[in-house]
């Protein structure tokens, strides 16, 4: 069997092959059988490539999907991707650029064409990243937002929140990308500190008795002022409330008003207001009835709302206008340096404006107070649960949402407008002119804009299985799969999609869209920064996975930058980082450190020193299984095995226990721990020990011994494999395929051996084992230990004497004498009645039992002695910290009982190690 595995372990022969392997054997569909289990994945730009915040998560809901498909239920995992309209657009349009074209010399229809060639040529880069990953998600039901099936779901809710009179058009403040030429979400806005200035500007008061000093970070705007505001507990100014003030440059009259949303403390504590131009300020003009004054085009231009000289100038030179005419009349009073959030689109970089226009509004208060309710009640369980008073803060304090973009590519507003500009909403426009008695003597026009992307993923949670098509749901498993298992997603976006999906699955379908959702955090570099381009610390899983040399990752980089000092910037710090390139880990060991890495807390730090640890640690896992192998060859058993040795059933019952771990931890969605489980028992139980101390056994005279180990060596690492599967699910499928024959297991492939679990072993209680081979272990460890301080040969063997012997310790050095002249290659072991008649020797303790190894003939005993002054100088160090710790009231007041009892232990231990050292230094004179 061993010639079939390969003598080292090198991903790139088998993960691709058996992944191909799963996907065409259709293992990834749901069974239809047992408990539904489902998860959503959320849909990744179709324009996007896998990049790491996708590679964590998706790691994470695969491990979920392949565990309950070993556990035994209908899994499904709904794939999908989103059409990503701004993306997408500005994708095509760039491809249309290199050949001198615009969207416009295309037309809509023509331009949308272009998208889906796109589409069906480039669109799918992503999904085949993923299968890369490992993603065994059901790919034949993977939907696409602009899919017909989702694309009716999209038009039937906007339709009937309309009815329902909660989708509204009308003129509100957005975000405006003035190069885009369309309102965008927050989500799409980056504030980023930037250095800036502040200008105070004195505004005369109208009755010529003084002026207010105003600062701003935006004079340009002062043109659309329609007020300025005090604090109304203001003694400066409580006077002055009520009066004018006239506007510098444009000679209106503006009010004083007073309102608590001023800082006393900033500037002068005077402020203008300007509604049409700042979130802030716009809520303020609702509170007080002030007017809008839109001084902008949508292209950032100023327009004929302000005095005729600024007409027409960008907002940039309108700002040096502007300051150059007050500073002309005296009105500049000071400049100086600022640090500001500016807020810039994260698709061109440009900075944003709050912009006044037509747009489509969803109401939001009764929807988010039955969001907030469903949550709060437990519903929709929020993990970790701290997330509650995040989510309950949004949602209490929701603003009406901005659904309109004005873009080609999406969902087209289903609403129409005839010469009048009467606005007509429904399914199609046949409906339309039915509903409302229009014949075709009336010209009408839909609606030029599109629904933003996150109003399509809102209703992903139902728009998957076919609503509201009853035949497509009945075909789709709506009433089976609604609502899902588990959400997993970023904080980023619990409430741009996370709420609106709880908001609008109770809305349309009264079900909840998921019962838990599993709130992962950002994943940053190893020193904590956020990853970005211009940082040049971006990681690409698929490099991590494949591996890619320093010249290609230099490329890659500083591919598309126009700017020759920041490319320059990138290559030094990727030469730096990578001087070698980055070799290829396997997507088993990024995977791995992903679960490894998957705490509840905020950020993830990602360090590749631990995916090379993770990669060491599969191919620990490879070697272990040949070792298996060889020692098996020719063998075959089936069922579990009837242990005849103390190792076999103190694997066994740390197997039982491991089981039960996994368990809690899957159920608590504890990665990490799950990870920490699963590598102590693989590398130190099973790799290291069980392999050593079943060596005895396999090499010994008892043929019954060897059999029974041989059968536990394949039960525990069959068992061990499909505990491993879902965080490794290549190389444990590998190594399976060549010890399951051997167990004689029908199964075709891992995915579908039952997970083990704690209840698998119950019957059995190796309790006495587990303490006799933690004793046996220990008894190694120790003289390990002694043999490596003296240098001693490995072929050399050694005497050993032990002294301060109980019953236990008298049975335990019988029952286990073979092994331990095996595994330590002692020569004798003899028993001291009397521990002062001992000659010189070195010394371990393994509880109050004394190991002696007489060093005569062994080593030189004047190393020796030096060997023993430093050890007890390193144990006295100890026994000084521990009383340190103890004697500090601080300590023993407030640590909890457990930690200062411990600390107490670890004394009593210290100085029984002291007092071990000294009487053998003492022997050595």
């Amino acid at each position: 069997m061993t010639d079939t595995l390969a003598s080292s372990y090198d991903p790139k022969q088998f993960e691709t092959r058996l992944y191909e392997e799963w996907e065409r054997s259709g293992v990834f569909k749901p069974s239809g059988k047992g408990e539904p289990y489902t998860i959503l994945l959320p849909p990744p730009n179709v324009t996007g490539t896998l990049h790491m915040g996708h590679a964590f998560q998706h790691t994470l809901q695969d491990a979920l999907i392949r565990y309950h498909r070993m556990r035994g239920y209908d899994t499904l995992w709904q794939m999908g991707t989103d059409h990503a309209g701004i993306a997408t657009e500005m994708v095509v349009a760039r491809n249309l650029g290199r050949d001198g074209l615009t969207r416009d010399d295309l037309g809509r229809d023509g331009f949308i064409e272009k998208v889906w060639e796109w589409k069906q040529h480039s669109g799918d880069t992503i999904e085949r990243q993923m299968r890369r990953l490992g993603t065994s998600g059901d790919w034949s039901r993977s939907v696409f937002t602009m899919d017909p099936m989702a694309a009716q779901a999209v038009i039937e809710a906007f339709v009937r929140l309309h009815e329902e009179g909660l989708i509204y058009r009308g003129q509100r403040l957005v975000n405006w990308d003035p190069v885009l030429k369309t309102a965008i979400s927050d989500l799409e806005v980056v504030n980023e500190e930037e250095d800036g200035f502040l200008w105070s500007i004195s505004y005369p008061l109208s009755d010529g008795s003084g002026e207010l000093t105003v600062a701003t970070t935006r004079p340009e705007t002062m043109l659309g002022d329609v007020a300025v505001m005090v604090h109304p507990l203001d003694e400066r100014y409580t006077h002055l409330i009520g009066k004018t003030v006239t506007l510098p440059l444009s000679e209106r009259e503006i009010p004083i008003i007073a309102d608590d949303y001023v800082d006393r403390e900033f500037g002068t504590g005077v402020v203008k207001v300007t509604p049409a131009h700042d979130f802030n300020d716009y809520a303020v003009g609702q509170r007080h009835g002030l007017p809008l004054i839109n001084i902008f085009t949508h292209v950032a231009a100023v327009n004929g709302n302000a005095p005729e000289k600024y007409r027409g100038l960008d907002r940039y030179e309108a700002r040096k206008v502007v300051l150059a005419d007050l500073e002309a009349a005296g009105r500049l009073v000071e400049t100086k340096p600022h640090k500001l959030q500016v807020p810039r689109g994260d698709r061109t970089g440009q900075v944003i404006e709050p912009y006044l226009t037509d747009q489509w509004f969803v109401k939001m208060d009764t929807l988010a107070a039955r969001g907030l309710e469903l949550v709060e009640q437990g519903d929709v369980k929020l993990v970790p649960s701290n997330w509650i008073s995040t989510y309950r803060h949004w949602m209490e304090n929701i603003q009406d949402w901005c659904i309109s973009r004005q873009l080609w590519w999406g969902h087209r507003i289903p609403a129409w407008y005839d010469d009048d500009g009467n606005i007509f909403v429904g399914r199609n426009e046949d409906e339309v002119r039915a509903r409302h008695s229009l014949d075709h003597t009336v010209k009408l026009s839909q609606d030029s804009d599109v629904l933003e992307t996150w109003f399509s993923s809102q209703l992903w949670p139902f728009s998957t299985m076919g609503w509201p098509n009853e035949e497509a749901m009945a075909e789709r498993g709506f009433d089976r799969y609604v609502p899902s298992s588990v959400l997993v997603t970023g904080f980023d976006i619990i409430f741009f999609w996370v709420a609106r999906m709880i908001m609008a699955t109770d809305h349309f379908t009264g079900r909840v869209p998921f019962k838990d959702v599993y709130i992962t955090g950002l994943v940053r570099d190893k020193d904590g920064q956020k990853m970005s381009k211009s940082k040049g610390n971006i990681l690409d899983p698929l490099d991590l996975i494949d591996g890619i040399s320093l010249d290609d990752l230099l490329a890659k980089r500083t591919a598309g930058l126009m700017q020759p000092k920041m490319a320059e910037k990138i290559g030094k710090a990727t030469r730096k980082e990578f001087p070698d390139g980055i070799p290829a880990f396997g997507a088993d060991a990024l995977r791995f450190t992903i679960a490894a890495l998957a705490t509840h807390g905020r950020d993830i730090r990602f360090d590749l020193g631990r995916a090379e640890g993770y990669k060491n640690f599969c191919n620990k896992l490879w070697n272990a299984t040949r070792f298996v192998l060889m020692n098996t060859e020719g063998a075959s058993f089936s069922g579990a095995p009837q242990p005849k040795t103390d190792p076999e059933r103190w694997i066994l019952s740390r197997l039982a226990k491991v089981a039960a771990e996994a368990e809690t931890h899957f159920a608590s969605y504890r990665f990490d721990l799950l990870a920490q489980a699963l590598y102590e028992f693989a590398w130190n139980e099973f790799c290291d020990w069980f392999v050593e101390l079943a060596k005895p056994a396999l090499q010994g005279d008892d043929a019954a011994a060897a059999e029974s180990t041989r059968h536990t060596l394949l039960f525990v690492l069959e068992r061990l494999l499909s505990l491993l599967h879902p965080l490794v699910p290549f190389v444990s499928e590998e190594l399976w395929q060549q010890v399951a024959p051997k167990l004689g297991l029908a199964d075709t492939t891992i995915m579908l051996r039952p997970y083990p679990q704690a209840s698998d072993f119950a019957a059995q209680d190796y309790t006495a084992a587990e303490a006799d081979v933690e004793w046996l272990k220990s008894m190694v460890s120790a003289l390990r230990r002694i043999r490596s301080e003296l240098n001693v040969a490995p072929s050399k063997t050694i005497p050993l004497l032990l002294a301060g012997c109980t019953a236990a310790d008298r049975d335990r050095a019988t029952r286990f004498d073979s092994q331990l002249r095996f595994l330590t290659r002692l020569e004798s072991i003899a028993i001291l009645d009397d521990a002062a008649a001992a000659p010189a020797a070195a010394t371990a303790l393994v509880g109050e039992l004394k190991l002696l190894v007489p060093l005569e003939g062994l080593v030189d005993l004047g190393a020796e002695r030096t060997r023993l002054d430093k050890e007890i100088k390193r144990v006295e160090g100890e026994i000084g910290k521990c009383h340190n710790k103890l004697a500090s009231e601080t300590f023993v007041a407030n640590a909890p009982p457990a930690v200062v009892e411990q600390e107490r232990k670890r004394l009593a231990d210290w100085n029984l190690q002291r007092e071990a050292l000294a009487s053998q230094r003492a022997k050595l004179g």
